[in-house]
C-alpha cells in the first residue's frame, strides 16, 4: 500500500509529464481567475444537479483523479459510477458541493491551461437540505485549454 504522499508526488509528476502542445496564448491572471471560476462554477452546478453530461463536458477523457481517501482513477468514464451512486436511485445528490472561492488560487501554465488551488466543503443532503458536513479537503485541478474549450486533466484531492 502506497502512503498518501507518495501517490500525491505521483500526481504531480503526471502534471508535468504531459506531451507538448503547440503553443497557445494563456489569458492575463485577473481574466484567468474569472475564467477558471467560471469553469469551476459550470462544472460543480452540474454535479450538484446530478447533471451527467454537463459533468462529463469538463473532464477530459483521460482525467486522472488521485485523492488521500480512494485509490486514483484513470478516465473520465471510470469516474462515472461513483457520480451515479453520489446521485441515488432517484437521480438526487446525496452529497453536494460548495464551494469556497475566497480560498482559491489560479496560476497560468505556459501552452496548456491553468492550475487553480483551493479548498471546498462537501455536504451530505437529506431531503434536498444540507444535513452535515462530510468533509472540507483542499484541491488541485489542472485545467487545459484546447480548441477554446476548458477541461479537467489531472485533480489531486487531499485532506479529507
Amino acid at each position: 500500500m502506497t502512503s498518501p504522499v507518495f501517490r500525491i508526488c505521483l500526481a504531480l509528476l503526471a502534471l508535468f509529464a504531459q506531451p507538448a502542445l503547440p503553443a497557445r496564448a494563456v489569458e492575463p491572471s485577473d481574466s484567468l481567475q474569472k475564467t477558471i471560476a467560471a469553469q469551476d462554477a459550470a462544472f460543480f452546478a452540474a454535479f450538484n444537479r446530478c447533471d451527467l453530461e454537463g459533468w462529463k463536458r469538463y473532464l477530459a477523457e483521460d482525467v486522472e483523479f488521485y485523492q488521500d481517501n480512494d485509490a486514483p482513477t484513470m478516465t473520465r468514464d471510470a469516474l462515472v459510477p461513483s457520480f451515479v451512486e453520489r446521485c441515488g436511485k432517484n437521480g438526487v445528490a446525496v452529497l453536494e458541493r460548495e464551494a469556497l472561492p475566497d480560498t482559491y488560487e489560479v496560476h497560468a501554465l505556459q501552452d496548456y491551461g491553468a492550475v487553480q488551488f483551493g479548498r471546498h466543503r462537501f455536504w451530505v443532503m437529506e431531503h434536498g437540505r444540507r444535513a452535515q458536513v462530510a468533509a472540507e479537503p483542499r484541491f488541485v485541478h489542472l485545467w487545459r485549454l484546447r480548441d477554446g474549450r476548458w477541461q479537467i486533466t489531472r485533480v489531486v484531492s487531499y485532506g479529507h
